[in-house]
């Protein structure tokens, strides 16, 4: 079936093209998202007429999802699933998964434009994107975890934690690394405070020496 694009599709076309589709996706995508007319002399008329009105409504669209993309870009949703200790979870995440989560999280957006192919199967941090606009598209990130502890951990690592002994050793080497990064501080600290102290007594030195030598050279000139 022939149709003609009434705004840039992806793989397909730019506005105004006229492309040839399975009779299935224009009927049961382009033509109900008014993403498209069906070829005819008459609907050609009609886009010829409408384009200048198209364009701007496209404009206007695109504006409006490139401000909504500033906020969206790289937000991180949690999504808490049962997994096995290897990280394969059991079941999948899915676009509609994605954007419950993103809606939950403020925005409006729906499933179409969710690019999810296959399903997120392993706990871990995924990249998934968003097509806002058919010239605007978004990366949020998929953060899929057994528990809300394990999913924060792998928001700070941006690692997979595979096992929750594995989460355990990673929270203990974190506070480990933070001790040691504290000590660190203060032996710096300590180690400034000695150099200054040396230094103070350095340029006091000085002039203790003067003033042991100006009665020696009084006594000098006495004689």
């Amino acid at each position: 079936m022939e149709v003609i694009l009434l705004e840039r599709v992806e793989k397909l076309g730019q506005m105004g093209d006229v492309v040839n589709v399975k009779p299935g996706y224009a009927r049961n995508f382009l033509l109900p998202q008014k993403k498209a007319l069906r070829a005819t002399a008459e609907n050609s008329k009609i886009f010829d007429e409408r384009k200048a009105q198209l364009e701007a409504v496209n404009l206007e669209r695109r504006a409006e999802a490139e401000a909504v993309a500033e906020k969206l870009e790289g937000l991180m949703i949690s999504l808490i699933r049962q997994a096995g200790e290897a990280g394969q979870l059991y079941g999948s995440v899915n676009a509609r998964d994605i954007t419950d989560a993103v809606v939950e999280g403020g925005f409006t957006i729906d499933k179409q434009q969710v690019k999810l192919a296959p399903p997120i199967k392993n706990v871990g941090i995924h990249d998934v994107r968003v097509d806002l606009h058919p010239e605007v598209q978004v990366i949020v990130k998929a953060n899929v975890a057994r528990s809300a502890e394990e999913a924060e951990i792998q928001a700070e690592t941006g690692s997979a934690v595979l096992s929750s002994e594995e989460a355990e050793r990673a929270a203990e080497t974190a506070q480990i690394e933070a001790a040691e990064a504290a000590a660190a501080k203060a032996a710096e600290a300590e180690e400034a405070a000695e150099e200054a102290a040396e230094e103070a007594a350095e340029d006091e030195a000085p002039a203790e020496d003067t003033e042991a030598e100006a009665p020696a050279e009084d006594a000098e000139k006495s004689e």
